[in-house]
């Protein structure tokens, strides 16, 4: 899809996106979505389109880094618990507790039983989420080894991208089909009526984010609330400049 094309498809959603969170904010509603995919699928720049022109404030980008020693000791969901949102808040994780289903027993960081314990408990713990009245969206993005394999090679090439590019990611590319099977066993396990998967094609990123954005606002609850009224009078006078006495600005940028 071509740029001009994806921002004119978008534009309009960016202003539903704004609503969203006008609507969660006035009416102290609880939002979070999860972002789950392969390594290069796109998740960064779904979470971007969701969140670019909403308050940070507001918006939390959740990306948690491998537990400590500490939180190796604790049951499995209590970190990822005090970044669930509070009243009004829209929580955006990139990865999630679903680690545990994914690279964790493909990568071999947890053991059998835990992947198992993990997704017994899953259902019961993601239904006290939803009967507490948080609104939880999952989305799978999906992406062809092709695809993949062609990203990667592009993060090696771009000197800007490079940091993306981790030891796990290349790892990843011997076991794309373990990856699958782990997806489809998280799936058969945790794709419930209360918390649902939704699967989105990320081979071409820019139709995954406006299919993505698109089922999150038709998923959501009527969220028109006319934005406050706030009176804008006259300045009444000529508008200052700037004026400085201690530090002046330094050099403008030359064009």
């Amino acid at each position: 899809m071509k740029g001009k094309q994806y921002e004119a498809a978008m534009a309009p959603m960016r202003a539903q996106l704004v609503a969203m969170a006008r609507w969660a904010r006035t009416t102290g509603q609880r939002i979070v979505v999860l972002f789950e995919g392969r390594d290069t699928a796109g998740k960064g720049g779904a979470i971007r389109a969701v969140s670019e022109k909403l308050n940070p404030r507001q918006c939390h980008i959740v990306a948690l880094a491998k537990p400590t020693e500490a939180e190796q000791t604790q049951w499995y969901f209590q970190r990822y618990i005090q970044h669930l949102p509070s009243a009004g808040e829209i929580m955006l994780f990139d990865r999630s507790w679903y680690n545990r289903a994914g690279v964790e027993k493909v990568m071999g960081y947890a053991d059998p039983a835990q992947v198992a314990r993990f997704l017994d408990q899953v259902p019961t713990f993601e239904k006290m989420l939803v009967d507490d009245g948080i609104l939880l969206f999952k989305y799978w993005l999906t992406t062809d080894q092709a695809q993949q394999e062609e990203r990667l090679r592009e993060r090696l090439d771009d000197p800007l991208k490079r940091w993306k590019l981790s030891p796990i990611d290349l790892a990843a590319r011997d076991k794309y089909d373990s990856y699958t099977d782990a997806r489809e066993a998280m799936l058969a396990a945790t794709h419930s009526e209360w918390a649902p998967w939704t699967l989105v094609d990320f081979n071409d990123q820019k139709r995954g984010r406006l299919t993505l954005v698109r089922n999150l606002l038709e998923r959501l609850p009527e969220t028109h609330v006319a934005p406050p009224e706030i009176h804008f009078p006259e300045l009444g006078r000529e508008p200052r400049a700037e004026r400085y006495s201690v530090l002046q600005p330094i050099e403008s940028y030359p064009v």
